[in-house]
């Protein structure tokens, strides 16, 4: 991939997808910002919750988290899984299942020697991601550039974390796809462009209307691939046990052979672990590439800072990389995938609060110029960082993100591979009104 435009595009390449969460998305990073500015960084916003849109207010709250904390109303997810009779993962799990479900998870996941064991197989996916875009640049009409780079980076994402779950690579950078996984993408995207529709419409016209179908038959098609693979693992595992030898493998041989968890329950947890790692990081990505694209000083720093390694680093040279992971950071900082959080607690007097991530994270008393891309505002450089809540995108505590070092692993070592081939990132006026 020599050097030139690589323009970063607008959500994964379905204009049906786009249009169904435009407006949702929109009014979940907007709608806050206009509410705190008319009523300050505390108020009650109709929903029966209490907004919260100040660093100081969220830290306060959260450092007063209950041991079992409850994020918000997930039922729309445990409809279909009760239905079903599936288990519920660490999205829907609550109260002391949920506990012992997350320590059973974290093990594998949030500990930084044993996610950088994942090095390897983040790179293989990553070589494979920039040799297909190198591919899909010289057959663009110019030579140069790539069409909806955030549908390459979705492929990318799901690529790299079923690498992880499935301990299989299910072919999402080969052209064509496989028919299965073009299946099972297709069933993530139906579940999420329905679920604005669900969430929004009464239950009454869930007959009337073809949304709940749909969105049922999306969790249907994740569900049905997700069990397949975990199957034949279980298959093989068994394999291995019968024929006395020894169990070698990464998560899911860990979670299918040294856990008590039910395959009801590792089912559940799996899918829900996949759709969140493929959220996180396509978006941020796609952000990152685009904010790039916009802030060529930005990008020279990064360049300068990723050409002093070698043309493979080990995952922990790259978690040393300030600037690289600065980039990552500011990134989320101004476009967090999760905008809006919440938090209940048992206590019936106490009323629910919820996070405005997005209004926090742009708020000027926390960050100068909160709308401008500043990585090295990340950077202690002779300066103080910014207060630790104004930004974050991972959640805190033990309700956090258990992907989290995987992903940041992953978006740091794709975002090193494509700046260490691509010195400038150019974006079109066309990219830029898609946005």
């Amino acid at each position: 991939m020599s050097s030139g435009p690589l323009r970063p595009g607008a959500g994964p390449g379905h204009s049906r997808f786009r249009f169904d969460v435009c407006s949702f998305t929109l009014w979940m990073f907007h709608c806050p910002l206009l509410g705190k500015s008319l009523y300050g960084s505390m108020f009650r916003d109709g929903l029966g919750t209490v907004a919260l849109g100040s660093a100081e207010l969220l830290e306060e709250v959260l450092r007063r988290d209950e041991k079992f904390p409850v994020r918000g109303d997930m039922s729309l997810w445990k409809e279909y899984r009760d239905t079903q009779g599936i288990g519920y993962g660490p999205f829907t799990e609550e109260g002391e299942r949920w506990y012992r479900l997350r320590s059973v998870l974290n093990k594998r996941m949030l500990l930084p020697k044993e996610t950088h064991q994942f090095g390897p197989l983040i790179w293989e996916v990553v070589q494979d991601f920039t040799d297909r875009v190198q591919v899909l640049r010289q057959s663009s009409p110019t030579g140069d550039l790539v069409h909806d780079i955030a549908n390459e980076l979705y492929r990318f994402s799901l690529e790299g974390i079923a690498s992880l779950l499935f301990e299989t690579r299910i072919g999402c950078l080969e052209e064509p796809i496989p028919e299965g996984t073009q299946d099972f993408i297709n069933s993530i995207i139906q579940m999420f462009s329905n679920s604005p529709h669900v969430i929004a419409l009464p239950k009454w016209s869930r007959p009337l209307l073809p949304y709940w179908r749909r969105y049922n038959t999306g969790w249907e098609g994740i569900f049905k691939f997700a069990k397949v693979l975990i199957d034949r693992k279980m298959a093989e595992i068994e394999c291995r046990v019968h024929q006395q030898e020894a169990l070698e493998g990464e998560y899911l041989t860990h979670l299918l052979s040294n856990t008590n968890m039910s395959l009801k329950d590792v089912y559940g947890s799996v899918a829900e672990l996949l759709l969140a790692g493929v959220d996180t990081t396509s978006n941020t990505l796609t952000w990152a590439l685009h904010l790039l694209s916009l802030n060529p000083e930005v990008q020279s720093r990064l360049y300068r800072e990723v050409s002093r390694s070698g043309p493979e680093p080990s995952a922990e040279e790259v978690t040393r990389m300030p600037y690289l992971k600065a980039t990552i950071k500011e990134t989320l900082r101004m476009y967090p995938v999760v905008p809006l959080n919440a938090r209940i607690f048992s206590e019936k007097d106490v009323t629910p609060f919820c996070f405005y991530h997005y209004a926090i994270s742009h708020d000027e008393r926390t960050f100068s110029a909160p709308f401008e891309f500043r990585p090295e505002r990340w950077i202690r450089d002779g300066h103080s960082l910014p207060h630790p809540f104004g930004s974050i995108p991972f959640g805190f505590g033990v309700r956090g993100c258990v992907g989290r070092r995987f992903a940041e692993l992953e978006m740091n070592m794709l975002l090193f591979q494509v700046k260490a081939q691509v010195k400038k990132a150019r974006v079109s006026r066309s990219d830029l009104a898609s946005k």
